[in-house]
């Protein structure tokens, strides 16, 4: 059985779950009584989900969370994950067991080389409702080492930007860099997550190659070549291991390719098929050939949450499948331009 073999059958599953009477999701079974037709039969492969149209994620921020839980899991409290990053009223999606199994996934992509078990992980980015700090203390857990947290707060950033309060902005983000340099200075850290900016912004006040550092992982929105060399080349001095992060709360996290001149440094990520699926389309809404630009549409799979063809703030280009992810990945992830509104990444 291929991928899209793989992928249809994965399709077929959840559908079946989320649409059944016993085992269905609220939401998604009063869609099936008004929609005129039936998807438990009409939903055969991962194509027939074009059937949904266009998710709006305004019914998540809305509707109440009774609605998004399937019946199975009515007596189970869930974890309450957001996406950070905005203001306004968060994007919250319930999670039982959906994100541990995001990441145990994830941790076989990293290398024993330079994650060796029993150290210690500094972690430099949101914590409160994002999955983020669970995610990285998660895995340094599942390799016996502990972690160490500096919070990172990007709503008040991009707020601080919006409002003009440049200078308010770069107070913070210098406030979130003296914390981080001062465990790197009287604290043995092996590996460390962090955003681009900070990343940087650390290394400028610290000679990471210098500390016990031997991996970074790195994760933001924009991670342009040209960026990624620099981090890797003068920021890293090629000495420590520099591996790309993608994901967010809606889709789990997505494994990048190995980075480096043999690409052009270009960051492609691969989704973690089934459970989650990107694709990148045109202005007309189909999927664009292989080298082109257009905008990144997710569909995510799992048991506890079925959630078909939403447009996310991010374009990309489209990559083809490889040996080790055969299906296709996502390159030079950035914020999606929209003409009618002001793009503030902050402290990404």
């Amino acid at each position: 059985m291929d991928s899209q073999q793989r992928l249809d059958a994965h399709v077929r599953a959840i559908i079946h779950h989320h649409f059944s009477p016993e085992t269905g999701t609220p939401y998604w079974l009063r869609f099936a009584e008004t929609c005129g037709w039936n998807p438990l039969t009409d939903i055969q492969r991962f194509a027939d989900l074009e059937r949904f149209g266009p998710f709006d994620k305004q019914r998540i921020k809305t509707a109440p969370h009774e609605d998004w839980t399937p019946r199975g899991l009515v007596d189970h409290p869930p974890h309450v994950f957001e996406t950070g990053g905005t203001t306004g009223m968060p994007t919250q999606r319930l999670s039982w067991e959906d994100h541990l199994i995001d990441y145990r996934s994830y941790a076989t992509s990293l290398p024993d080389s330079h994650f060796s078990p029993g150290g210690a992980w500094l972690i430099v980015g949101p914590t409160g409702p994002r999955r983020l700090r669970l995610t990285m203390e998660y895995l340094a857990n599942q390799r016996g080492c502990l972690a160490y947290h500096v919070d990172l707060d990007p709503r008040w950033v991009r707020r601080c930007i919006a409002n003009g309060d440049v200078d308010g902005a770069k107070a913070y983000q210098q406030h979130v860099i003296d914390q981080a340099v001062t465990l790197l200075k009287h604290r043995t850290v092996d590996a460390i997550f962090t955003t681009p900016r900070l990343l940087e912004a650390i290394g400028e006040a610290i000679d990471l190659t210098q500390t016990s550092v031997r991996a970074v992982l790195c994760g933001g929105t924009s991670m342009p070549p040209q960026t990624i060399r620099f981090l890797v080349e003068e920021i890293l001095e090629e000495q420590i291991l520099f591996i790309p992060v993608y994901g967010n709360t809606l889709m789990g996290l997505a494994t990048a390719e190995p980075v480096g001149p043999h690409n052009g440094w270009e960051v492609v990520y691969h989704a973690p098929q089934p459970r989650a699926v990107l694709r990148v389309l045109g202005p007309d809404g189909r999927v664009v050939p292989y080298g082109s630009r257009g905008r990144v549409q997710l569909t995510t799979l799992t048991r506890e949450f079925f959630m078909p063809n939403l447009l996310e703030r991010d374009e990309a280009t489209r990559r083809p499948p490889t040996e080790t992810f055969p299906w296709d990945g996502v390159g030079d992830v950035r914020p999606w331009t929209d003409p009618n509104q002001t793009v503030i990444e902050g402290v990404y």
